[in-house]
């Protein structure tokens, strides 16, 4: 019996004599904090994206996809004018080119109208010199003179409209200035436009009256060579 007892006993000293309960608590709480502060380090992290990211920097080429075209530009439409919308017969004049024009024909008009200066009276004959003997001398007739030929009257176009309506009103503004216009249809590339014209005026001077009159109520207008 004795020697059970003494196996008794040094068992009884190997556990007491063991890492005691308090320590294996403290351990434990010791990796509950690590773990804790693993997780809490990682939640702080940003999350890596799961997919591929786009390029702004990259820049898709046009027509580079299959089955895309890039849209034909529209075609763009003549423009006009449309106040001096012509035919391609017409020629516009110049304004300079009526303004001399006109200047010329009233210098004319004022050689013309200024009286014939009278020839100076012929000096009496001295006291001592000889009777002259008087002879008929009958004056060769004058030469006539052909009148300058006419270029055709000038015409003044003060509108060209798409609309009808739009041409009957500018007619009937012009009315009110004391003008008498007329309205043509002419189809000019493939469309029909409505002009307003006045005249025809027999000269340069007549037409650049009518002109400064237009210009004065606010109306631009253009010359033309009647007949073009």
């Amino acid at each position: 019996m004795a020697p059970r007892k003494g196996k008794g006993r040094q068992a009884v000293r190997n556990h007491s004599g063991g890492f005691p309960a308090w320590g294996w608590a403290v351990v434990g709480i010791l990796v509950g904090v690590v773990l804790m502060a693993v997780l809490m380090r990682k939640s702080l992290l940003p999350m890596a994206p799961s997919g591929p990211q786009a390029n702004p920097q990259a820049t898709a080429q046009r027509g580079s996809d299959a089955g895309i075209e890039p849209a034909a530009s529209a075609p763009k439409k003549p423009q006009y004018d449309f106040y001096s919308v012509l035919s391609e017969k017409e020629v516009r004049i110049p304004d300079a080119e009526i303004r001399a024009q006109a200047r010329a024909e009233q210098q004319s008009a004022a050689a013309q109208q200024a009286p014939a200066r009278p020839a100076p009276a012929p000096a009496p004959p001295p006291a001592n010199a000889p009777a002259a003997v008087s002879e008929n001398i009958t004056a060769a007739p004058a030469t006539p003179t052909s009148p300058p030929a006419s270029g055709g009257g000038y015409l003044l176009q003060v509108g060209a409209f798409p609309n009808a309506g739009d041409a009957d009103s500018l007619k009937a503004r012009l009315a009110l200035q004391g003008f008498v216009a007329n309205v043509q249809a002419v189809n000019v590339a493939g469309q029909t436009f409505h002009r307003v014209r006045l005249g025809p005026f027999r000269s340069a001077t007549d037409l650049e009256a009518a002109r400064q009159r237009l210009a004065g109520a606010g109306i631009r207008a253009i010359a033309l060579k009647e007949g073009r």
